[in-house]
């Protein structure tokens, strides 16, 4: 499921997620109760433990013990609330550490990331195609950028690498987060799939070995073996391929920083 962000009304949106105006104003009578952060922290919690998939308005109401229509007032839609909801998620990465080399610095926002979308897996389903543009995405990218400034490399080279690095995360994250819910929604984790599976290979295939002799050598050199029995296959599957894509990607850039 993919989840096009910044499909609400630009300026109703861009206004919220910069707080040039705020809804949160007071009215005559009893004190609402609610505002915009109360709103979209409700909204978060029920995408963290029910995905993109249990989240409305209505949902979010009925945790805040509201009508949906209540929420109205403070955010125009679900189009905004998505906006908001991930830009504020973002805010957990605003205070990261910016210290020591390019290189450790790099890797230290990498990981971070990884955490992070581990945290709040549906920050995965909304697509990069088109940003949010909300003040908290700007810092993690103004962190990483600032970073990267450090190797001396030409702003394109920069703009290309920021691409790089984030797909280089996103991607096995995503990976381990869809292994974890596997298992949730099936009620089958990840090895007893694969066991239940690939004992049949060789009934279906029994000239496996003369058909794919080069995946026949890796695993006689255990190269599937997993020392780590606390996740499940895929995700330390997912992780060790972040971990050295992330260190063939910190390389490249070493390289190129001595040919330019």
């Amino acid at each position: 499921m993919v989840v096009y962000a910044a499909q609400g009304d630009p300026r109703k949106s861009m206004a919220l997620l910069w707080r040039t105006e705020s809804p949160d104003v007071e009215r005559p009578g009893p004190k609402p109760g609610l505002s915009v952060d109360l709103i979209v922290d409700a909204a978060i919690a029920i995408a963290d433990a029910e995905g993109m998939t249990g989240l409305s308005m209505r949902a979010v109401g009925d945790r805040l013990g509201r009508t949906a229509m209540a929420l109205y007032t403070y955010v125009p839609s679900k189009s905004e609330l998505l906006d908001l909801m991930y830009d504020k998620a973002l805010a957990e990465l605003s205070d990261s550490p910016d210290g020591g080399g390019w290189r450790s610095g790099v890797a230290r926002w990498a990981n971070d990331l990884w955490d992070f979308y581990l945290r709040h897996p549906w920050v995965l389903q909304v697509s990069q195609a088109r940003p949010v543009l909300g003040p908290h995405e700007y810092v993690v990218l103004e962190a990483l950028v600032r970073i990267l400034r450090r190797t001396g490399l030409r702003p394109v080279v920069l703009r290309r690498l920021v691409s790089a690095l984030y797909a280089c995360v996103r991607e096995p994250a995503r990976t381990a987060a869809e292994s974890r819910l596997a298992e949730k929604v099936t009620g089958q984790s990840d090895d007893e799939w694969w066991y239940a599976r690939s004992a049949f290979l060789k009934e279906v295939s029994p000239d496996f070995a003369e058909r794919f002799p080069t995946l026949t050598w890796m695993e006689s050199e255990q190269a599937f073996q997993m020392d780590d029995e606390t996740v499940s296959y895929l995700e330390r599957e997912a992780r060790e391929a972040f971990e050295i894509s992330l260190s063939v990607l910190l390389d490249g850039i070493e390289v190129a920083m001595k040919v330019e």
